[in-house]
């Protein structure tokens, strides 16, 4: 009988009965999850352990618990299995002819993608995009093929991230309310401004490129949303900073001005997917995206 090779990597099944279980620390409920039994299961994690030759689970009360092998081989078939399922999903959805879809926060998609979705629809009439508002907490949920999000780097090693365009924040507001005289940066200290909860370092982080003191600011209203804040400088209600692709179109119509430019901030504007693979239409979408935001 031939020798067997240690460094085989152990059956997929096992490793699935294995990722299963570490994911519920039960048994039972991944016999329910697999659709098999818990004597199966059972097994499977026994012909694991012997094909590695340690343990992975130890009994904690009516419980399982991870060893240190067990938790260290946990995270890599986490981060495997749902790869696979990400993509999978993907080319099923690919070959169905189903919509690309495509996540982004609701400010982002009323500012700046659907003033530009019938460019876009020219420019890759192929491309059939379902666009979708969400918050970063469950942008990257099941269904949704790629999400604009501005972050900072280093990327999670778990996913995919296409660098679009860096981040450039400045303040705005009506031009009404500019005196006559060509104001310098500190004439913000004495004025109402307006922030939202999600970027409350915009306002020092542009500070800090001016050489001002953001602690001397004055808040005059905060706002859940960056569009809600925006309608608020539209209004009158006072200074409001927010990234340049969001008021682009307000600053063409002459609605809002930006005196003083805007600045980058460490942030960059990315293209996430779900794993790490780039599919044919998101590498299509994504080279759209770098176009059109250099223009």
């Amino acid at each position: 009988m031939p020798a067997s090779n240690s460094n085989a990597l152990p059956s997929l099944t096992a490793l699935r009965a294995f990722d299963s279980c570490a994911r519920s620390l039960s048994m039972t409920a991944a016999a329910e999850s697999l659709h098999v039994t818990h004597g199966a299961i059972s097994r499977q994690i026994r012909l694991l352990e012997e094909q590695l030759d340690t343990r992975l689970f130890e009994r904690k009360g009516r419980g399982l618990s991870l060893t240190d092998a067990g938790l260290r081989l946990a995270r890599t078939t986490r981060e495997v299995f749902d790869q696979l399922e990400q993509t999978c999903d993907q080319i099923r959805r690919d070959a169905k002819g189903a919509p690309f879809v495509l996540a982004c926060s609701g400010s982002f998609l009323a500012r700046w993608f659907i003033p530009r979705l019938d460019q876009l629809q020219q420019d890759c009439p192929g491309l059939e995009l379902h666009l979708t508002a969400t918050d970063e907490s469950d942008s990257m949920r099941a269904g949704i093929d790629a999400a604009l999000r501005f972050a900072t780097p280093p990327w999670p090693r778990e996913q995919k991230v296409i660098d679009l365009a860096p981040e450039r924040i400045g303040p705005v507001l009506k031009p009404q309310l500019l005196p006559e005289t060509s104001p310098t940066p500190d004439w913000l200290l004495s004025q109402s401004l307006l922030e939202t909860l999600s970027r409350r370092q915009a306002w020092p982080e542009w500070c800090e490129a001016h050489q001002l003191d953001h602690n001397r600011l004055r808040m005059r209203q905060s706002f859940e949303h960056l569009n809600y804040m925006l309608e608020g400088a539209l209004a009158g209600l006072g200074v409001a900073i927010a990234p340049e692709y969001l008021v682009e179109e307000d600053l063409r119509s002459g609605r809002l001005v930006a005196p003083w430019g805007f600045v980058e901030t460490e942030a960059r504007l990315g293209l996430w997917l779900p794993g790490t693979e780039i599919s044919p239409r998101a590498r299509q979408l994504a080279d759209w995206l770098k176009m059109a935001l250099s223009q």
